[in-house]
């Protein structure tokens, strides 16, 4: 094969298993390029570190992460070869070979690791589900936040669109206004 076809693939530890990555779709990268670009401009100058996809996180002798999107706090945590210990944020975009351990087995690693909040986001419905570590080791769901189809709200009047939320905040960082439409900015239809 031609170094031209030539597919970089990256490996992950779950539960003991490796895991090939295989290349992610479009809208897969643009939402973690977004997600990355509202952390990067707005942790500038803090000590807070946001990662984009590629950086490996150590977790547990069995359990190796790369998680789409995250940040770090703890710098001593950042080592050459990747993080040593949870991130404070991580965010996993969703896609069909990911979802169950996205929702299963990598949340349950990443909330006894001490994970403070866990984004899964999901580029079909344009959601984001938040979770918020309860400090005993699991990941509690806290809000969705959804961006809805025009199907959707042609059928609503306008006090049930302007009651719509299309803003959060991030639990770490109060002043942190995030749109979903930042999120979800130039996605392939």
């Amino acid at each position: 094969m031609s170094e031209a076809y030539k597919i970089d693939w990256k490996e992950e530890l779950i539960d003991g298993k490796v895991a090939a990555m295989s290349p992610a779709a479009n809208n897969h990268n643009v939402i973690a390029g977004n997600i990355f670009g509202i952390f990067k401009f707005y942790l500038k100058g803090k000590t807070c570190v946001p990662y984009g996809d590629n950086e490996l996180v150590y977790l547990t002798p069995t359990d190796k992460f790369i998680p789409d999107f995250m940040v770090v706090c703890n710098r001593d945590k950042i080592k050459h070869d990747g993080i040593h210990g949870a991130p404070d944020l991580v965010a996993e975009i969703l896609s069909p070979s990911t979802a169950k351990n996205d929702k299963g087995h990598k949340k349950d690693v990443y909330a006894k690791s001490g994970v403070l909040e866990y984004w899964i986001v999901n580029p079909a419905d344009k959601s984001v589900e938040i979770y918020l570590n309860d400090g005993k080791g699991n990941l509690i769901f806290h809000n969705i936040y959804s961006i809805y189809p025009d199907w959707m709200l042609v059928s609503m009047n306008d006090a049930e669109r302007q009651e719509l939320v299309t803003h959060f905040k991030c639990s770490l960082f109060d002043d942190l206004d995030i749109s979903l439409d930042d999120i979800f900015y130039d996605l392939l239809p």
